[in-house]
């Protein structure tokens, strides 16, 4: 490690992060490789992009304030991640996602900034930070977790300018613009369960953050109303079109009774119901339905959907402002947005 020299004794300098020079000396590369590898660039080996990248990791590495404050006079613009696995690769046309694009779009515009639009793996997090590092952004909004809370905790951890649209959780250091899933998954299930149904299934990926605090709500009703669980009721399926087919089919091959279903949103809600249709169930008569989201096609497909409204439009508007707020140098604080039950003829 280098001398520390004079003004050791400021707290600044002491803590003060190594930066990229000093990585490429701990790593015996250069200054160039150091920044080609953290924009994983072709050019560097996958073996020496990996030691490079482990390094930044644990030195905590950030671009230094100088270069910061040059990139916001300077720069406009904001990285806009959309994450996606690679088994199920939820495309960009999924409704859900187009709204939200739509609505960070309206809100970036109004702030005077421009929207660079990527795709990332959900095994490929490393790479989120790119479009900061190389100068590209000012800063990352990230809509979705897909189960990366640690990994999105140590970028908030080397100062990376992230704010994310997801599920509220435990230790949790960077921004999280959210709704309250507990909440809707809870008013979801109350519905039906006012309208006379017991056997309530449950469709969605609880081992994503927000399915499964939507889970979470659904259990929470059925045990205050004393209506016994039934662990063969829920079914993962994927945020996919033919969620809801393959939802309806798993319960069918189950063999198992039910007279309502709650689907994680309106994508797998309304291929639920042709799924139903197809095998000669009505809905509502013999199965109620709720989605979640409230997305526009919620209200035009047939039976109209009943659903759990999330605040889209307020929700771009609340992302933006808490990035813009943390690249100023501010520590924003996680949001919680309301939800609200939409009723409509599938119940």
């Amino acid at each position: 490690m280098t001398k520390a020299g004079p003004g050791q004794d400021d707290p600044e300098r002491v803590q003060r992060r190594l930066q990229m020079a000093d990585i490429a000396r701990l790593a015996g590369v250069s200054t160039a490789t150091v920044s080609r590898a953290l924009s994983h660039s072709p050019l560097v080996s996958e073996e020496t992009r990996t030691r490079i990248q482990e390094l930044a990791g644990s030195l905590r590495y950030s671009v230094n304030v100088a270069a910061q404050n040059l990139r916001m006079k300077q720069n406009r613009t904001v990285s806009v991640l959309i994450p996606f696995d690679h088994a199920t690769r939820q495309p960009l046309s999924d409704p859900f996602l187009l709204a939200m694009l739509g609505s960070l779009a309206d809100a970036l515009t109004e702030q005077g900034y421009e929207m660079l639009l990527s795709r990332i793996g959900t095994d490929e997090f490393g790479a989120a930070a790119a479009p900061f590092d190389t100068g590209r952004a000012i800063g990352i909004i990230m809509v979705g977790q897909w189960g990366r809370h640690q990994q999105l905790n140590e970028m908030a951890a080397r100062k990376l300018p992230i704010v994310v649209w997801g599920a509220q959780l435990p230790n949790q250091l960077y921004c999280c613009i959210g709704s309250d899933n507990v909440s809707g998954g809870r008013i979801a299930t109350e519905h039906l369960i006012g309208k006379g149904r017991r056997r309530i299934a449950f469709l969605g990926d609880i081992a994503l953050p927000e399915p499964q605090q939507r889970y979470l709500g659904y259990c929470e009703a059925l045990a205050a109303h004393g209506i016994g669980f039934d662990p063969q009721l829920q079914v993962n399926v994927p945020f996919l079109s033919q969620g809801g087919i393959e939802g309806v089919q798993a319960l069918a091959e189950r063999g198992v009774a039910y007279d309502a279903v709650f689907a994680c949103s309106d994508l797998l809600a309304m291929s639920a119901v042709d799924a139903l249709r197809s095998r000669g169930i009505g809905v509502p008569d013999e199965v109620a339905i709720v989605g979640y989201d409230d997305i526009a096609l919620a209200a035009l497909s047939h039976p109209r959907l009943t659903t759990i409204r999330q605040p889209i439009d307020v929700a771009g508007k609340a992302l933006v402002e808490a990035l813009l707020s943390l690249v100023q140098g501010h520590a924003p604080v996680s949001l919680q947005l309301p939800t609200e039950l939409v009723v409509r003829a599938s119940t």
